[in-house]
Parts: structure tokens; C-alpha cells; sequence
């Protein structure tokens, strides 16, 4: 998939850091391999040396900068034609109480233990909830904070000055 320059943040020797181009959600970031495998057995030694680095990185300028209530790392991807890539995704106040105020979402409410009045959710429901009001629907919700362009520039230039 070819990543349009509008959405890339930092290029390293073996790895791409762009926001998640058909995300409405600013700070959805994507670090994605140059090498064209979906496995990390199959990635070299210098792409797995820059790897942690990097994703070290990503989540201290995410927190850093956006201050979202959560962060949520990971590999999701699978289909062929993708090299092998990391989901960064910042779950804010704002994007949490809208779950909680959409009812369609409700039937997977988890209560945790009996004790608990207090319903609770995991990253996984949080997760699905972002990518299908974020990611997939054409008219996702209104967004509060910077736009993604913003949040673009602004880690673009953090990462700049990081080196």
C-alpha cells in the first residue's frame, strides 16, 4: 500500500511511522516495515534492532504530546501485500465516554466482577469501537482536540528534533 506523504511523520532506514490514513481519530499512527514481509522471524537484524527503539518512541511522543487516557500497541494485519505493521492508538477521555454513551455498544458491556456496580470495558471493545466509528464509518464523530493535521505537524517536528 502506498502511504500518501500528506500522512507520513518519520522515515528510518528500515521502518515508516504515518497517521492511519482512513482514520478520523488524531494520533492513530501506524509504524510499518520497508520490508515487505509479515513476519518479524523474517525481518533483518538491522529492522529489529530499530524496531523498539522506534516504538519506544511512537508511545512517548504520543503521550507526551496528546496526553490520551490510554495507548493501545498492536499487530493486527494479515493480509497478503502488507508488509508487517504496528497499530498506535490513543484512546482520550473524549473518545471513551462516546462509547460509553452509544447504546449500540452496550451488548458488550462487561461488568467485571459481581461486586462491581461500575460497568467496565477492555482495549478490545475500546479497539472495535475505533475502528468502526473512526476508521470506517463515512461520517465519524466529531472529534475534540487538535485536528489530525495538527497532530501531524506536531509529531513530525517532535521526531525531527529527537534526532
Amino acid at each position: 500500500m502506498d502511504i500518501s506523504p500528506h500522512f507520513i511523520i518519520h522515515e528510518s532506514p528500515y521502518w515508516v511511522i504515518n497517521h492511519r490514513m482512513d482514520s478520523a481519530l488524531p494520533g492513530y499512527l501506524m509504524l510499518s516495515a520497508k520490508e515487505m514481509t509479515n513476519s518479524l522471524a523474517a525481518l533483518s537484524t538491522e529492522a529489529l534492532a530499530e524496531l523498539g527503539a522506534l516504538q519506544a518512541r511512537i508511545q512517548a511522543s504520543i503521550e507526551a504530546l496528546l496526553q490520551p487516557k490510554r495507548l493501545y500497541i498492536g499487530r493486527f494485519g494479515h493480509d497478503a501485500g502488507h508488509s508487517i505493521h504496528f497499530h498506535f492508538i490513543p484512546i482520550y477521555h473524549w473518545v471513551e465516554a462516546l462509547f460509553w454513551r452509544d447504546d449500540r455498544y452496550r451488548v458488550l458491556q462487561n461488568f467485571g466482577s459481581l461486586e462491581s456496580s461500575m460497568p467496565q470495558t477492555d482495549g478490545a471493545e475500546l479497539m472495535f469501537f475505533v475502528w468502526r466509528e473512526f476508521c470506517e464509518r463515512p461520517d465519524p464523530p466529531m472529534i475534540e482536540g487538535p485536528t489530525i493535521d495538527h497532530v501531524i505537524a506536531t509529531l513530525r517536528s517532535q521526531f525531527r528534533d529527537d534526532e
